[in-house]
């Protein structure tokens, strides 16, 4: 037996949900930024047997919100550092509510002419944030995962085209071969793309980089060595460990100079200190690539999920994506199934028009200035505190830190305590990671209400943290 159709009982479940939503925001600051649950407790409180029949809408909505408690990320919180994740503008979490309502199918114009319109909108209004080409066509993606794939299938297209092959017609079978250059510490999504679209992760070759920034080089000699092969060179905008930015004035023009190369830069946050006058010259020369890719739900502070793909052969990038079919009218709008991988895909361009409006371009520049003066202030002052060690110095908003055994025993392993205690601790969140083998805790924001306040109390609590296992580490076994 099916629900019947009730309005009121949807306005209460609606209410319901609002009711909860406010009480997670408000209390944001005031909970332990990490999780503090385990799977093995959610589990036990989320498995339930099938449900063999309908289940009023506010008993879903009240138990969900209850059975998960204890077991979200405080990614909206001010003193979140890690994974390059903040949390989203009240904007943009409204017009993300607004997309659910609606509930378009946001893949063609026909199905949702209101939301195309406003992904042209907020597409246009990104190309002229981040100073790249207007000319450039765009696509909406979940993240940069796909907006990887999405990028890198235009420039398969083009450079097997160019050799005559048509990959979206006769496949990869026998085609010209096709290699990826990235540097040396360049994300895993790249090689996820490489593998999705059948190039192949053993045609993905790493190039040195020196300070972070790849090598100019040792870009040269990869591109000798890639022969008469096509080749797609990925520049890093903002590095995932150290935010180290590329150098596009020099690598993009080495490139230009050897045919059947495309320039692709991933900007998954770095693309946005395109918008601070403070840090803009970091990407000095990076609208002359051929794709560019960026979140959302990074810098901008959208809902997930929100990437963005742009494009500057508009024909590559929609022969890659296309398809045809007979209910699909052309009427000359622009039809966003055309530019991305997906068919029916949520409306996520509505909270990116809601949070570039709710900040524009000052706004946008305000919290990128505020992030990289927050991981500054934290990276150096946790580099003041006995026993750390700055690893990685600030460029924009990434640091690495070491913490060096009292003992003498083991650097690697006290360094893993100190980022578990500082994530039991709660006040703030951080995560570590290896650095040519060396473990380190990586120091992040992107958090647009992340303050001076939070910075001082997470930088407090990691000198009790500190001072605490210290002392533990000094003391004599028993």
């Amino acid at each position: 037996m099916l629900p019947e159709a009730d309005t009121s009982a949807e306005r209460a479940a609606l209410e319901r949900a609002l009711d909860h939503a406010l009480r997670w925001l408000d209390g944001r600051d005031e909970r332990p930024v990490g999780p503090t649950v385990g799977a093995p407790e959610l589990r036990r409180r989320l498995r339930r047997a099938l449900p063999e029949g309908p289940t009023d809408a506010v008993t879903i909505v009240d138990e969900l919100a209850r059975d998960v408690d204890g077991g979200l990320m405080g990614n909206n919180a001010g003193r979140f550092f890690a994974w390059v994740m903040g949390g989203a503008v009240p904007a943009a979490i409204a017009a993300d509510w607004l997309a659910s309502a609606w509930d378009q199918n946001a893949g063609i114009t026909a199905t949702a002419p209101a939301v195309a319109v406003i992904e042209e909108v907020a597409g246009a209004w990104m190309l002229d944030l981040l100073e790249l080409p207007g000319e450039a066509s765009f696509g909406f993606t979940t993240g940069c995962q796909m907006a990887h794939l999405t990028a890198l299938a235009a420039a398969r297209r083009r450079l097997l085209l160019d050799r005559g092959w048509d990959p979206e017609r006769r496949g990869l079978r026998g085609s010209p071969p096709l290699r990826v250059l990235s540097g040396e510490h360049g994300h895993e999504t790249v090689d996820r793309a490489a593998q999705f679209l059948g190039i192949g992760t053993e045609n993905v070759h790493r190039v040195a980089t020196a300070g972070g920034r790849m090598n100019p080089d040792s870009l040269a000699e990869a591109l000798g060595a890639a022969g008469d092969d096509a080749v797609v060179v990925c520049l890093s905008a903002g590095d995932i460990h150290g935010g180290r930015f590329d150098d596009f004035r020099t690598l993009i023009p080495l490139c230009r100079r050897r045919p059947s190369t495309w320039v692709h830069v991933d900007g998954a946050f770095g693309l946005w200190v395109r918008v601070s006058d403070r840090h803009r010259g970091h990407l000095d020369g990076v609208e002359e690539a051929d794709s560019w890719i960026v979140d959302g739900h990074k810098w901008l502070n959208t809902t997930f999920d929100a990437g963005f793909v742009a494009v500057r052969d508009r024909d590559a990038h929609r022969g890659a994506m296309t398809a045809e079919a007979p209910y699909i009218s052309d009427g000359g709008a622009r039809d966003p199934v055309d530019w991305n991988p997906e068919w029916s895909r949520r409306a996520r361009a509505v909270p990116v028009y809601a949070a570039i409006r709710a900040l524009g371009r000052s706004g946008i520049a305000g919290v990128v200035d505020r992030c990289c003066d927050a991981v500054a202030r934290i990276v150096s002052g946790l580099g003041e505190m006995p026993g750390a060690e700055v690893v990685m110095p600030v460029t924009t908003n990434q640091g690495l830190v070491r913490f060096l055994d009292p003992s003498g025993e083991d650097d690697d392993a006290f360094t893993e305590r100190v980022v578990a205690a500082l994530q039991a601790d709660g006040t703030a969140f951080f995560t570590g990671m290896s650095w040519h083998g060396v473990s380190v805790m990586r120091v992040t924001a992107v958090g647009w209400n992340t303050t001076p306040d939070d910075v001082e109390a997470t930088l407090a609590a990691a000198a009790s943290v500190l001072s605490r296992l210290g002392r533990e580490a000094a003391a004599p076994s028993a």
